[in-house]
């Protein structure tokens, strides 16, 4: 007799395999900076390049649906981190252009993917207590990646799901 899984270990999660890849990624790059940005730049890095994954994986398992989406926002958060210091490190000269440009564009992927996932978990909160105009669907014609990943305002491939995107009004967005 086989089991249906019924939830998605944080493994399942693209954006949490794509974080850990970038991770090991960076590590090696940093690697080869100077030897006196061994515990500067080089630390700071690996930290935060490091905690964004973590951050999906230290709230995945939490009951609260609020917790998670605070496990997202703060995943968010170090991938920018990350992208600042590879900005510097590039503004120091340790990577060139291209390598900056190619890091920040997979970053900024996995940010679009967060704001994805943290849209599909405001549905499973009371509408008052919602940050982003969610669209309710029938949960039966998606599949668990669809549901997370889908923008159902612009379905288009290159869709951004960015907050800044978002267009906030008074009615749909809240900031408490």
């Amino acid at each position: 007799m086989t089991s249906e899984k019924t939830y998605l270990d944080v493994e399942d999660l693209d954006v949490y395999r794509m974080l850990c890849d970038l991770h090991l990624e960076v590590c090696a790059l940093s690697s080869r900076w100077p030897k006196e940005e061994i515990y500067e730049l080089g630390s700071q890095i690996r930290r935060s390049s490091n905690s964004a994954p973590a951050q999906l994986a230290e709230k995945n398992d939490d009951r609260h649906v609020r917790n998670k989406v605070e496990g997202i926002n703060r995943a968010r958060g170090e991938a920018a981190e990350t992208i600042h210091h590879l900005y510097m490190a590039s503004r120091k000269g340790y990577v060139d252009s291209k390598t900056f440009e190619a890091y920040r564009s997979k970053y900024k992927q996995c940010i679009r993917m967060l704001n994805g996932l943290e849209r599909k978990l405001e549905e499973k909160l009371p509408e008052k207590e919602q940050r982003w105009n969610v669209v309710r669907e029938d949960r039966q014609e998606h599949s668990p990646y669809e549901m997370i990943f889908t923008d159902t305002r612009n379905p288009t491939p290159d869709s951004s799901l960015h907050p800044d995107t978002r267009n906030p009004t008074p009615e749909t967005h809240s900031y408490a």
